[in-house]
């Protein structure tokens, strides 16, 4: 009988270990989030219970993962799924006696022993960095007494850093496609057109190719990135003291107020259509950038991560041009319907 039991786990542990995790992009979103010592993170039995750890959460929840016991040292395990509340490992070296402090490797400044942990850049710490700069950028082209030619680059910066943050964010979420033909790139695409990242590289790509500044669209790039970094330091700086003092009540706010941020956004991103129609008029005018400006907001009003706000601004927007439009100009009525098809569609 006891043979029988271990049979089958036996052959789960075969097939966890011939699981392909290298095209898995979950297996990489996991591995970065787990917090251990750097010479334990290339250690060959380290990293395998960890994939069983993750064959067991993703595919096999019946598989048995025996508690990894390591030479020299009696540290616990941690797996993502508890990686924030794990504790750090007792090795046969000394650590600092620091009141407060916790050895992590996703915060450079979390600690302030004498030999603190070198920084593991992993996706979060990378997102962050990017984001952060793209924040400060972003700010320094909005401020209103910063030469014109300094704004224009700072702007065109900001849409870059965004840009690559969210390709980033896109490979190590969906990885790349599965095969390099017209088939394969379309799959792909259809399993990321509908993400918020892909919308932010579409949306980045259109302003940072324009020769027209609007410094109006750095709006949701400043929500976004703000969105991030607040995250981020609110997960790995909540020891600080730097953090307490000075960063905890904005981060909170921030992390309380994300619909508001939402709403903005849409807003700014609805209003920048209707100046992209008004710059037309002018010796500015883009025709395909507004054409494909609209394209976007067409996609934004139908995904699923944007269109709650959208389809909000945009009910208030009809509830008010409406009522005026049939009143005083009701021969508009038959193109605004044919628009409305086209916008449905």
């Amino acid at each position: 009988m006891g043979e029988e039991r271990e049979d089958p786990q036996k052959l789960k542990r075969i097939a966890a270990a011939a699981f392909d995790y290298e095209n898995d992009p979950r297996w990489a979103d996991y591995w970065s989030n787990i917090l251990i010592p750097p010479h334990l993170s290339s250690r060959s039995d380290v990293i395998d219970h960890f994939k069983r750890k993750f064959y067991q959460r993703y595919i096999d929840p019946d598989l048995v993962v025996e508690a990894m016991s390591t030479n020299g040292s009696s540290q616990s395990t941690k797996s993502s799924g508890s990686s924030s509340s794990s504790s750090a490992p007792s090795n046969d070296q000394p650590r600092p006696h620091n009141t407060g402090s916790t050895t992590r490797t996703s915060g450079p400044s979390a600690t302030a022993g004498q030999n603190p942990t070198p920084v593991r850049w992993d996706r979060q710490t990378i997102q962050f960095s990017i984001n952060a700069w793209v924040f400060i950028v972003a700010v320094l082209a909005i401020i209103p007494l910063v030469p014109k030619h300094l704004s224009s680059r700072a702007s065109r910066l900001s849409f870059m850093g965004t840009a690559c943050s969210s390709l980033y964010s896109l490979y190590t979420l969906h990885g790349r496609p599965r095969a390099w033909n017209l088939q394969g790139i379309q799959a792909y695409l259809q399993s990321i057109i509908a993400t918020k990242d892909f919308i932010y590289v579409i949306y980045c790509l259109t302003f940072v190719t324009s020769h027209l500044c609007l410094r109006f669209a750095l709006i949701p790039i400043l929500c976004r990135s703000l969105e991030h970094v607040a995250k981020f330091l609110r997960c790995n700086f909540s020891r600080s003291t730097l953090y307490r003092k000075y960063l905890e009540d904005p981060c909170v706010w921030v992390e309380s107020n994300t619909t508001t941020l939402n709403i903005l956004s849409s807003h700014s991103e609805i209003g920048l259509g209707f100046l992209l129609i008004i710059s037309l008029l002018s010796w500015q005018r883009n025709i395909i950038q507004t054409f494909m400006y609209w394209q976007l907001l067409k996609l934004m009003y139908n995904a699923p991560v944007t269109a709650g706000y959208h389809q909000s601004v945009w009910a208030k927007i009809g509830r008010v041009v409406n009522p005026l439009i049939h009143r005083y100009c009701p021969f508009l009525n038959t193109p605004l319907s044919a628009v409305q098809r086209w916008w449905l569609r």
